[in-house]
């Protein structure tokens, strides 16, 4: 054991560089493995927390004020029905504020989407316009309880009492209302209703909403929302970073196992000698092996359990969504077990990959085997020997024959570099993307800036001069969005009737052409895949009674609804509906306008409601410091197989250079030619991951667009100027690293080179 310790101790003195960034990498990668795991608890855990204590309704229904809606709690499947309760759609103001609101009458607290009170109060009668607001818009609004609420356009006030989690889908500037519990004699005039089923049995959503739109009629309907739906937004982008986190530090664990492989066997092929010599003391193959096995666990162990330990101690103190969510995982159930499960997994398989390796020097034999002196992959190819003929320099065309003159190790390396490599593209293709939503947000689904809601005392020409006078307007276009429902009745998507046919919306187009003609519609991902369709199919939707065939020509990227869109232009639904009115405008600005300044310009008239288009990149914030770390986390996981790749090629390199010196080469030019064999392998595994990461990059962006209903087509890859400055990067940085132990192996005594070769 004494034996063991010492040489472990001799090797680490030896090699102290590559055991630091070892532990480093290994701490990066348990950390993005944690936070991982903490973002997927906190995307899940909090709205399904929610759902329970509050008695979820599992389908909620909005329907028409005269639609007998007590014929749901007949139907088969509905363990409780909450409702119906009166609802009217009003504007809230605050603060300078103002949101779209349903205001929702009822006397007490429903049992079944149950509101759960977080400050406040319940309603009483004792304050008859005191109302109880759902937390994301009580947050939208700026208010607590105590604060008064103004209707635009009316004399009329509300009084906050109290705010109050729901699971029910959360309030969305521009595209969903934020829901307003209040007494009945505070909805005096009530425009619809709405309903709320708690199923016996979830899987059977789809069902339950075909039989309620049966029994109450199809004109009766205006909205279906189902927990799915909900559960979907709640968990919105803290899932995707969680799976980001989560692909890319498996990756990362991937590519430092391998790193450690070739770490080890690189390390044992030039410790053959030493091995031998321990095995003819008295070392049996088992000591060997756990030689390097324990020495690399125990860096694995070092840089998990700091990982860990860092992570529990100040997760909770990183700014933004990351820190909120290592709070909420740190105070759920799984949480103890998934703070020893990671870190023990990596552990672990770092270890299977190091005994992998190990297991070579246990079968190292006790007397060594003489190396040949020219083995056969190291002769000179024809090419070589006629670019010497021909006057290249001698250590130009030596290092190049020397980085590819044993295929299968010389492939590994290139491979094991390569995997690092592939990942930072990877990464900077999903930053890339991002960027574009706010660079080129037309190109990705979002030509419109603001959106805008006009007061009920304006026409449409009053409102689009209003809105065409401000100077940074481009275009307004007026447009109307309603719910319609699918076939078969199991679902609400968004019909948009945007734009003329003299002055069409500029949707962005991934499939197919624009809509041009009569009947004619481009539909998001999200809708094709809810009904099972493509380009170039008919689909028919309903609204209210009336029904609407539609042509799909064309596949628009999407950000918004999951995708469950259908967009047409505003004839084609005046087609349908000779009165139908547009209810609000997208506008476009001038290049270089401010959308905050021109959207409080215009805000400013009082009869406007103006929103800022929501940008779905917004909630990825988080990841561009996340990427920062992974990309740091690659770069030392590439920094120890290059250092490996070094020593491998630097004591391959010492039998030749007996014959390079005999043949009248100079120290300068032999260190050149490991120079440019290191340089050669880092290039072809910069050939190699940008060949490959870029498709891949593609794939699993646009994989995870379609996934999401926003649609494929939205991936973008680095600029050619930051490829090729990583490109230069990783190969002057591997010449650099690979200059000084070259030019010491170059002037080393005649008497030590003969000692390496024997």
């Amino acid at each position: 054991m004494r034996a063991s310790l010492r040489w472990a101790h001799s090797d680490l003195r030896t090699h102290r560089g590559e055991a630091l960034f070892l532990v480093l990498a290994t701490a990066g990668i348990v950390a993005s493995l944690l936070l991982a795991t903490a973002l997927f608890g906190y995307a899940t855990n909090p709205w399904q927390r929610t759902f329970a204590q509050a008695r979820g309704a599992h389908v909620t229904l909005h329907t028409t004020a005269s639609a007998d809606a007590s014929k749901l709690a007949d139907l088969d499947g509905v363990e409780s029905v909450a409702g119906p309760f009166p609802t009217a759609a009003v504007t809230l103001a605050a603060r300078g504020s103002r949101a779209a609101a349903e205001l929702r009458g009822t006397v007490d607290r429903p049992g079944t989407g149950r509101p759960l009170i977080t400050s406040g109060h319940w309603l009483d009668p004792a304050t008859p316009d005191g109302v109880v607001l759902e937390s994301s818009l009580a947050r939208a609004l700026l208010t607590t309880p105590g604060d008064t609420l103004t209707l635009p356009g009316t004399a009329r006030t509300l009084t906050v009492v109290g705010v109050a989690e729901s699971a029910e889908p959360r309030y969305r500037p521009g595209e969903q209302p934020g829901v307003v519990w209040a007494l009945p004699s505070a909805v005096a005039d009530p425009d619809g209703q709405v309903a709320g089923l708690r199923l016996t049995d979830p899987a059977d959503t789809g069902y339950v909403v075909q039989r309620a739109v049966t029994v109450l009629g199809s004109g009766a309907i205006g909205e279906v929302s189902t927990w799915q739906q909900a559960r979907a937004e709640a968990q919105g982008d803290n899932r995707l970073l969680g799976q980001v986190l989560g692909l890319f530090g498996l990756g990362a664990l991937v590519a430092a196992g391998f790193a450690v492989h070739g770490a080890i066997s690189t390390r044992i092929r030039g410790h053959l000698r030493d091995i031998s010599v321990l095995k003819a003391i008295g070392f049996t193959p088992g000591q060997v092996v756990r030689v390097f096995l324990l020495q690399h666990l125990g860096y694995a162990l070092l840089g998990a359990v700091a990982a860990a330990a860092l992570t529990e101690a100040l997760g909770r103190g990183i700014p933004g969504r990351l820190g909120d969510a290592v709070g909420v995982w740190q105070g759920l159930p799984g949480h103890t077990v998934a703070l020893f499960v990671v870190p023990v997994g990596a552990v672990l398989f770092i270890g299977a990959t190091t005994g992998l390796a190990a297991w070579r020097a246990g079968r190292v034999p006790p007397v060594p085997v003489p190396r040949p002196a020219a083995p056969e992959a190291g002769r000179l190819t024809g090419v070589a020997r006629r670019a010497l003929g021909a006057g290249a320099p001698p250590a130009l065309v030596l290092g190049w024959h020397k980085a590819f003159t044993r295929r299968p190790r010389s492939l590994g390396t290139v491979a094991r570099l390569a995997l690092p490599l592939l990942l930072i593209v990877t990464a900077l293709s999903a930053w890339t993307t991002i960027d574009r939503f706010r660079s080129s947000p037309e190109l990705m689904g979002l030509p419109a800036a603001l959106s805008v809601r006009a007061d009920a005392s304006l026409g449409d020409r009053e409102a689009r001069a209003l809105l065409e006078r401000d100077p940074q307007v481009a275009a307004a276009h007026p447009g109307v969005e309603v719910a319609a429902l699918v076939p078969g009745q199991t679902a609400t998507i968004a019909l948009r009737g945007f734009g003329t046919r003299q002055e069409p919306y500029p949707f962005t187009l991934a499939e197919g052409r624009a809509a041009h003609g009569p009947d004619e519609a481009v539909a998001g991902q999200g809708l094709l895949d809810l009904l099972h369709v493509q380009v170039g199919d008919w689909v028919r939707v309903t609204v209210g009674d009336r029904p609407q065939v539609l042509h799909i020509v064309g596949r628009s990227i999407e950000p918004e609804n999951a995708g469950r869109v259908v967009s047409t232009s505003l004839d084609t639904l005046r087609g349908n509906d000779p009165a139908l009115e547009p209810d609000l405008y997208q506008l476009r600005l001038v290049p270089g306008a401010d959308p905050g300044a021109v959207a409080e310009r215009l805000a400013g008239d009082g009869r406007l409601d103006v929103h800022a288009v929501a940008d779905p990149a917004e909630g990825l914030s988080p990841l561009r410091a996340v990427m920062v770390g992974l990309i740091a986390v690659l770069a030392l996981i590439g920094l120890i197989e290059l250092l490996t790749a070094i020593g491998g090629t630097v004591r391959e390199g010492e039998r030749d250079l007996l014959a390079l010196k005999a043949i009248g080469l100079s120290p300068r030019q032999i260190t050149a030619i490991t120079v440019t064999a290191t340089s050669c392998t880092a290039l072809a595994a910069v050939l190699v991951a940008m060949g490959l990461g870029l498709p891949l990059a593609h794939w699993l962006i646009d994989a995870q667009g379609r996934s999401s209903g926003v649609g494929a087509g939205i991936a973008r890859g680095p600029s050619p100027a930051l490829l090729v400055l990583l490109g230069a990067a990783a190969v002057l940085g591997a010449a650099v690293l690979a200059a000084l132990p070259a030019a010491r192996a170059a002037r080393r005594r005649l008497a030590d080179t003969l000692s390496a070769v024997a």
